[in-house]
């Protein structure tokens, strides 16, 4: 059921466990994650980037595909459709288009009107029912065009725009979009125990889940953090699938060219990788 993601990830962090938010690129990538979180009996939040609901075709698409599909699998875990890193115009949209959840990035903005934004937001957010995760600092890397040099966040900061009535908030503690550098000097525990100490009860947010070793996962949901977001791991991993069939000739096999034979083994990439983090996170049983 397509729920606002606030009621999860309060439980999740009482419980010391975090949900994933999972990205979403097309069909394939919805129903592979969908089933999975079926079969792991976890909460899940499908993540939505502006490059990726443009792909798609537009908000309205991805969410009346979702709603849809979520109806048609039979599925009866919590399930959080999400705005990831969303534009103001982008929040906007999303909430005309029956999402549950939004994400208003207003990280590079000066704080005062990131707060002003913010504050609109929320009302509208909470308004139509939806949850809203805000941002402070920056994640390093790009995704779609949002560029961050991965700047620590001010706890201050994190500790005003908390208290504007967010349902989670993410912070910028040394994690990065994309891959991992082999110089990555790792997150700065220091800094999200900081953040912590001045938000108290918010879930907090990791971006950049795809490459953080797992000592570090487990020692960040310790910190507070109740929510993980994951894209570059299953795009690699469908990649990889993709790449092992194709060149043992698999496609050339009887109808092995049909996308639904092509696609498989990278689906069922999608459905490890997101199985293996829910285990890593400790959501699964927890729907």
């Amino acid at each position: 059921m397509l729920v606002s993601a606030k009621e999860m990830l309060d439980k999740a962090k009482a419980g010391h466990y975090a949900v994933g938010q999972f990205n979403i690129n097309n069909l394939e990538w919805t129903k592979a994650i969908l089933l999975t979180a079926q079969e792991q009996n976890s909460p899940v939040i499908l993540g939505v980037s502006e490059g990726a609901g443009k792909y798609m075709t537009g908000f309205k698409t991805v969410a009346d595909m979702v709603k849809a599909m979520i109806d048609e699998l039979n599925i009866t875990v919590p399930v959080a459709l999400h705005l990831d890193h969303g534009s103001y115009d982008g929040c906007m949209k999303c909430i005309e288009a029956g999402f549950s959840s939004i994400m208003f990035d207003g990280s590079h903005y000066p704080i005062d009107e990131n707060v002003a934004k913010t504050t609109e937001l929320v009302k509208l957010a909470h308004d139509n029912n939806m949850s809203i995760e805000a941002e402070v600092g920056s994640i390093g890397g790009e995704e779609d065009g949002v560029v961050g040099k991965g700047e620590c966040a001010d706890p201050q900061e994190c500790k005003s725009i908390a208290d504007l009535g967010i349902d989670m908030l993410a912070a910028g503690i040394g994690n990065i979009h994309g891959k991992y550098p082999a110089n990555w000097e790792g997150l700065s525990f220091e800094t999200l125990d900081a953040i912590q100490q001045l938000t108290g009860e918010m879930p907090l947010v990791l971006h950049g889940g795809t490459g953080i070793p797992e000592d570090m996962i487990k020692k960040a949901i310790s910190l507070g953090v109740a929510k993980i977001n994951v894209n570059t791991e299953c795009q690699l991993s469908f990649a990889d699938a993709t790449r092992k069939y194709i060149e043992a000739g698999k496609d050339l096999e009887g109808k092995g060219f049909d996308p639904r034979k092509l696609l498989s083994p990278g689906f069922e990439a999608i459905k490890a990788t997101v199985k293996e983090k829910m285990e890593l996170f400790g959501s699964v049983n927890k729907a």
